[in-house]
């Protein structure tokens, strides 16, 4: 049996370097085909010379031809792309079995819709890619005949929670949460929080941006409405519980009363292994969960008045069509907003409320008019900041 063959859209992002660190423990099952990143073009130059892909995306040509000049002493040459074309070609490479959907935001949906199309099966960790196209991607991926494969973790616990359990026997998903920095925290203090702060995770290493939003819980807001999509179920059947130790990754509630949770140490690892090699399970290196050493867990409800995003995220899925794509789009503009300090810490869920408010959602969902929604919502944020968020 050869080996799978992956193109890693977002290689040098925290889930691309986990996922390349599987790939180095177990060189006998997976290769790397393709490799897409953005701007780091030292770290992805380190990834090329190791793992000697076929194909590379950046992020665009003047990227692209400094990573030309630095690969002149190299003597593996793979060929460079870049740009929303390039990578839609690195996700559709005809020798590619599996993508692993790893950009952050919605810049990995449409590569992902490619890659789908190709019949390419997904391990996604872009979260976006449901959360605003969750209407086209899901129906495209049965009619491919394509496994979507969940690798963010507490998706990848509810995957497993599921297996060998009928579905019509499933009451609620539990879907657990670390609180992030300031689960602690007062309002008086939270109007106070810096970017460096924020940035802080208890439990995590993460990129910057999904660490914001952990912070704001919007990381979490997100995540209900991709488990709408990737399970099936209706909003109001998923509830966020805060676990602080992040060691119940999530749980499933059946109707019987019984709840089935998945448990493990917090590394992405373990999840992007299941994903890469279901339904089989990989011998990885990890350290052991001790339990002994361990003693408590606990759990508490959200706070919706401290962090609205959550609430903010619930209304968006409930709403459908293309509300959610406004909701993430304007989450993005609001977190980069922050961590260039021209918003505070709380203007992060005013800033998407007040676009929220302001767009009429579009009637028939297609990529096209999830795009142009996501388009809009910018720029209606961006017009939020540069007056003060006086808009309403």
């Amino acid at each position: 049996m050869g080996c799978k063959a992956l193109s890693i859209l977002g290689s040098t992002g925290s889930i691309g370097v986990n996922t390349l660190e599987v790939v180095r423990q177990f060189p006998d099952r997976f290769c790397v085909a393709a490799l897409a990143a953005g701007r780091n073009i030292a770290l992805l130059l380190d990834q090329i010379r190791e793992f000697q892909p076929r194909a590379v995306a950046v992020l665009d040509q003047a990227h692209a031809t400094k990573l030309r000049r630095k690969l002149d002493n190299i003597p593996h040459r793979p060929e460079i792309l870049f740009g929303p074309d390039g990578y839609q070609v690195v996700a559709t490479l005809p020798e590619v079995n599996m993508v692993v959907a790893a950009m952050v935001g919605a810049a990995g949906l449409v590569p992902t819709v490619a890659a789908i199309e190709a019949g390419k099966h997904i391990a996604l960790a872009n979260k976006e890619t449901l959360v605003i196209g969750g209407a086209v991607v899901v129906p495209l991926t049965e009619r491919r005949g394509v496994r979507l494969l969940p690798v963010d973790s507490e998706h990848s616990a509810i995957f497993q929670a599921l297996q060998g359990n009928q579905r019509q026997s499933l009451r609620r998903i539990l879907l657990t949460a670390s609180g992030g920095p300031f689960f602690r925290k007062s309002m008086e203090e939270l109007t106070a929080v810096t970017p460096q702060a924020a940035l802080r995770h208890p439990n995590w290493s993460m990129g910057k941006k999904i660490t914001i939003d952990s912070a704001t819980l919007m990381n979490k807001g997100l995540e209900v409405i991709e488990a709408r999509w990737l399970f099936n179920v209706a909003v109001d059947q998923i509830a966020v519980h805060i676990h602080p130790e992040s060691i119940v990754h999530s749980m499933v509630e059946y109707v019987d009363g019984s709840v089935i949770a998945q448990l493990g140490i917090p590394d992405m690892k373990t999840p992007i292994a299941y994903a890469l090699a279901y339904p089989e399970r990989l011998p990885l290196r990890q350290p052991a969960l001790d339990l002994f050493q361990l003693q408590n867990l606990s759990f508490y409800p959200p706070d919706e008045t401290k962090f609205p995003c959550l609430r903010l995220a619930y209304q968006a899925c409930r709403e459908g069509s293309t509300m959610p794509a406004v909701l993430n789009a304007a989450n993005e503009i609001a977190v980069q907003a922050f961590l260039d300090k021209r918003i505070a810490f709380l203007d992060i869920p005013r800033l998407i409320e007040g676009t929220m408010s302001r767009h009429t959602t579009a009637g028939e969902v297609t990529l096209q008019s999830i795009l142009e929604a996501d388009h809009w919502a910018r720029e209606e944020g961006e017009h939020m900041i540069q007056n003060g968020l006086r808009r309403t």
